[in-house]
């Protein structure tokens, strides 16, 4: 789906099939509001397909997770070590910027969630999304032999 850049300044109703769409490795993510403004949150709808895990990763942004359908666990670290703990719809699984977090869908199931969080996390979401480019590969020292 082609990107679409909701820059309007009126309020609106967001369609969330008619938004970009990423796919992040295994979950898609879709961009409710724009990523590009850092002074205002980043709304996303994630999407965890049966059987994918997200995994155990940090970042300084906070992130906070609305379950809308399905069921996952979400990983949390609490002091006396790690835990999985269920998320189902109507749950709020909150990651203060800085904290370990992953997620694994076990059910059969697509789990579905609106995500808030920031521009710069909307951002990074695009870049892993974004096929490898010749300058990806010479950005971390690998070389692309030349077509035949």
């Amino acid at each position: 789906m082609p990107h679409i850049a909701i820059t309007d300044h009126s309020a609106q109703l967001v369609d969330p099939s008619a938004v970009e769409t990423l796919d992040v490795l295994g979950p898609t993510i879709q961009f409710l509001t724009a990523p590009d403004d850092d002074s205002a949150p980043c709304v996303m709808r994630g999407t965890i397909p049966p059987g994918v895990d997200v995994l155990l990763h940090s970042h300084a942004d906070p992130e906070t997770f609305l379950m809308l359908e399905g069921e996952v666990e979400g990983l949390v670290a609490p002091a006396d070590g790690f835990a999985w703990v269920p998320v189902a719809p109507g749950d709020v699984f909150h990651v203060p910027g800085g904290a370990k977090h992953a997620f694994r869908n076990r059910s059969g199931t697509a789990a579905v969630m609106n995500i808030v969080s920031t521009g710069r996390i909307g951002r990074f979401f695009r870049e892993v999304a974004s096929p490898p480019t010749v300058e990806h590969f010479a950005e971390v020292g690998l070389t692309v032999p030349p077509s035949a």
